[in-house]
């Protein structure tokens, strides 16, 4: 169980300290710079930010002294020649259910840093970074350097190598709300998984795309969409096109993932080979965005409901948390502790969190909660912060 606690802001970065038994915020950092990501690096504890500057644009910035410092390091870039499909240009055949008409291409920048993801322990160095517009970038050198991965960039769902001419493919990788306010619409990785147990085995998840897993380290990868449902589509169960939340696993058993999306919770206790639709609509466990899973026990796991993709707010003005510990079979509800008249919080993908018995969980509305009994009972850590985009336990 950790003690500390640290929330990615859109005024900055906080991080709250368990001291005497008490929960206690310390004074902000990066004050009134957004923070979309905020973790701790579990292998030697430099914190680290992702910064959604307005003015200087996305940036990481790190800590080596538990936060009493922080330094600025080189902004992640796409390499020269690195280009994206952004749409396709009808002609007189042109079917906007299957495009085959002429790909419209643009020049790769990173307009967000979205998600920032540790290697195991026998990698000191090395951390993955997911961006939008969809590439994946890995440092071995603890942040100081960055290479964009061009295997899972020039990956045939993307059009193939762009790098060497024009796309030999169709684009299979469509935009996500979450970059509308850069004046774009484009994919993006907001979930990246590491095998505990295996350095080469990592997934990335994307929106709007799927889960693609690799088991080479990087060198290649495959979907890993099956039982996935995307209701919106001709055709449910297509390979691509789906639009996960977030993806995780639990650490202790990581064949055992989780992950939320449009369509409702999906499980999978085999690696992801197979998902598994195990919402339960009629208590309103179904739509949402975060999911958080026990560190030991894969069956185990907790979500902040929503009440629609239309509405996103919570279900009839009430805040409650749900938990499965049997895989998906049966959720319990819980509200102790949480408001249940005019509360219309909504929880972001990054912005749940297990650490042992404690649960944590940070809403738009400013407002973080915390359950030190498995998220039977809740008390409020603060109702005044600014919109909190992620929770991490450090």
């Amino acid at each position: 169980m950790s003690d500390k606690i640290l929330l990615g802001s859109r005024k900055g970065t906080i991080m709250i300290e368990r001291i005497h038994g008490q929960w206690r915020p310390r004074p902000i950092a990066h004050a009134g710079i957004p923070v979309c990501y905020a973790a701790c690096d579990p292998r030697d504890g430099t914190l680290w930010a992702s910064l959604d500057h307005g003015h200087w644009g996305p940036k990481l910035s790190r800590s080596r002294d538990d936060g009493a410092t922080w330094e600025d390091i080189t902004s992640l870039k796409y390499p020269k020649g690195a280009r994206y499909i952004v749409k396709y240009l009808p002609t007189p055949d042109f079917d906007p259910s299957a495009p085959s008409g002429e790909p419209e291409y643009a020049d790769a920048a990173v307009f967000k840093i979205w998600n920032i993801a540790f290697g195991n322990a026998n990698q000191p160095g090395r951390l993955y970074a997911g961006t939008i517009p969809g590439g994946l970038f890995v440092s071995d050198d603890g942040g100081d350097s960055w290479e964009l991965n061009r295997p899972l960039w020039n990956h045939p769902s993307r059009g193939g190598d762009l790098f060497a001419g024009d796309a030999k493919t169709t684009n299979q990788w469509h935009g996500t709300p979450a970059s509308i306010d850069y004046g774009v619409f484009e994919p993006g990785i907001h979930s990246i998984v590491v095998d505990p147990n295996n350095q080469h085995h990592l997934y990335v998840a994307v929106s709007t795309a799927g889960v693609i897993e690799s088991q080479d380290g990087g060198l290649t990868w495959a979907p890993r969409n099956q039982g996935m449902l995307n209701d919106y589509m001709p055709n449910p169960e297509t390979e691509w096109s789906h639009d996960p939340h977030f993806v995780t696993h639990c650490a202790g058993q990581p064949e055992h993932m989780w992950q939320q999306n449009h369509f409702g919770i999906f499980y999978s206790d085999n690696a992801a080979k197979h998902w598994k639709r195990v919402s339960a609509p009629d208590q309103g466990v179904h739509f949402g965005f975060p999911i958080a899973v026990d560190k030991s026990d894969g069956r185990t796991a907790w979500v902040v409901p929503a009440h629609s993709d239309a509405e996103r707010m919570s279900i009839d003005g009430g805040l409650f948390v749900a938990r499965t510990s049997d895989g998906g079979q049966s959720w319990q509800r819980f509200r102790t502790g949480l408001p249940q008249a005019h509360a219309y919080d909504i929880v972001l993908r990054h912005a749940l969190d297990a650490s042992g018995d404690v649960v944590c969980f940070g809403s738009t509305s400013g407002n973080a909660y915390i359950s030190e009994d498995r998220g039977e009972t809740w008390q409020c850590l603060g109702n005044n912060f600014p919109p909190i985009y992620s929770v991490r336990f450090g």
